[in-house]
């Protein structure tokens, strides 16, 4: 359970100055998510907040990409119908078409 404690630097590092080594962090975060129903929970909240909040960063849209794609190997591994609609539902926020429809590829 030490994660729990030590999370929130490692959700720093998502959001490090240098791009690349961000997104990769990010990429590789869903991976907290498959310990326990706790940390599920927890990746999946700041997952939620950073995409309906995040619009103001840089690269947003990659970002938001990496999300769904990071509750995309969530739910592939958990089998968690909730994860699924989580991430339907931020899809069907978006307004840009094109984007909407990248994001729903993910899902295919």
């Amino acid at each position: 359970m030490r994660i729990m404690r030590d999370f929130p630097k490692l959700w720093e590092v998502t959001k490090d100055e240098k791009f690349v080594t961000a997104r990769h962090s990010l990429q590789s975060i869903w991976k907290v998510g498959i310990s326990g129903t706790l940390q599920k929970e927890m990746v999946m909240e700041v997952m939620a907040e950073r995409f309906i909040n995040g619009t103001d960063e840089k690269n947003y849209t990659l970002i938001r990409y990496d999300i769904l794609q990071n509750m995309k190997n969530l739910y592939d591994h958990l089998n968690d119908e909730a994860i699924k609609q989580t991430a339907l539902d931020l899809i069907d926020s978006v307004v840009d078409k094109k984007y909407k429809k990248k994001y729903m590829d993910i899902w295919k």
